[in-house]
């Protein structure tokens, strides 16, 4: 029987933010495929659906940043996730930002974090990612996202999302492109038209040319890319022009903010970073229903962003978003929030 959240939570929200997150996926990556998995374990919500080509067992995931290096894939999956998205993974190993670098704000069910895409590089993530078995073979989805190094100049950018790309490709469902994480310097400048055109273009080409050379040419690897929730109405329909032209597969909406007007006064409300939860869930729907306005009906759109409950979830849905993606909400209601957000998807969009 699954153990009931609120003793660990109470547990870990006694600690810092960080430790209490690496002691979480330490535990899970040592438990995982055991006997002692059953304490998170619960049956998946079968809701299937096709999306971008792939075929999702339902319309719940796990947003990247979670587990940066694949670790705990097959222990995260058995929460009854559909899918499960692992990364944020650059080409080389990296510390990210100094410590302290996490914070709660439970008064608005809300995370801040400036991380900084910290992960130990692409050869340990594909072989993490390569030792998962159980999630995958129940028909989980797994999709890897990629990044660049902190290192690395942003007019090189391209080279490390490529290097990435081609690593990751053979054993990702579908690759997300991480161009809106507000913690690597500048990043955020690769969603301005030209450079998101110029980025995409190249990745979408090596992408082709990675499919033509499988030995199955009929396996195809969508390609979503990910943006923030911190865009007007003009830089979303560039973004939109931007993703039709290239022939991009979908996009994740959104990563964090880093407006702090919904927690003005709270501690650790003025700490730099991505603010994620609660706070984020507004705008994040916003961006969701102008993107569907641009691209139309048939466009894949994952939504992401302060998703607390199964309402949440659903009015992911009503905004646009195809599927939804967890992260925050996880941190603070548990594996009840998986099955309650998916059973509240089933049925037709739209529905009471």
């Amino acid at each position: 029987m699954i153990l009931p959240y609120a003793l660990p939570r109470a547990l870990l929200f006694g600690m810092d933010a960080e430790r209490a997150h690496e002691l979480t996926l330490g535990s899970i990556a040592r438990l995982q495929n055991t006997p002692a998995q059953c304490l998170w374990a619960q049956a998946r919500v079968a809701d299937p659906v096709t999306v971008a080509g792939l075929r999702f067992p339902n319309r719940i995931g796990l947003a990247a940043g979670l587990d940066k290096n694949g670790r705990c894939i097959d222990g995260l999956g058995a929460m009854g996730f559909g899918f499960i998205e692992v990364g944020t993974v650059t080409p080389k190993g990296q510390p990210g930002n100094p410590q302290p670098r996490m914070f709660r704000l439970p008064q608005a069910e809300a995370l801040i974090n400036r991380l900084g895409f910290n992960n130990e590089g692409l050869d340990a993530f594909i072989r993490n990612v390569r030792q998962a078995r159980s999630f995958r073979a129940a028909g989980g989805v797994l999709g890897l996202n990629i990044g660049k190094n902190a290192s690395t100049p942003i007019e090189r950018a391209a080279d490390d999302y490529l290097a990435c790309l081609e690593g990751v490709f053979a054993h990702a469902d579908y690759v997300t492109v991480n161009v809106s994480s507000p913690n690597t310097q500048n990043l955020r400048s690769l969603q301005s038209d030209e450079a998101l055109d110029a980025l995409l273009s190249v990745l979408q080409e090596r992408k082709q040319a990675l499919e033509a050379a499988q030995p199955d040419r009929s396996r195809k690897v969508p390609m979503f890319v990910k943006i923030a929730p911190d865009l007007d109405d003009t830089q979303v329909r560039l973004i939109a022009g931007t993703l039709r032209r290239t022939g991009v597969d979908g996009v994740i909406a959104t990563n964090t903010t880093i407006a702090r007007d919904a927690v003005q006064g709270l501690p650790h409300a003025q700490e730099t970073g991505g603010l994620s939860g609660r706070p984020v869930f507004e705008a994040s729907n916003r961006v969701i229903a102008a993107l569907r306005a641009e691209l139309g009906s048939g466009f894949p759109i994952i939504g992401a962003g302060g998703v607390m409950s199964g309402a949440d979830a659903r009015a992911k849905l009503a905004a646009g978003a195809d599927l939804v993606q967890v992260y925050t909400g996880l941190i603070y209601r548990g594996p009840a929030l998986v099955r309650e957000a998916a059973l509240a998807m089933r049925g037709p969009i739209g529905a009471a």
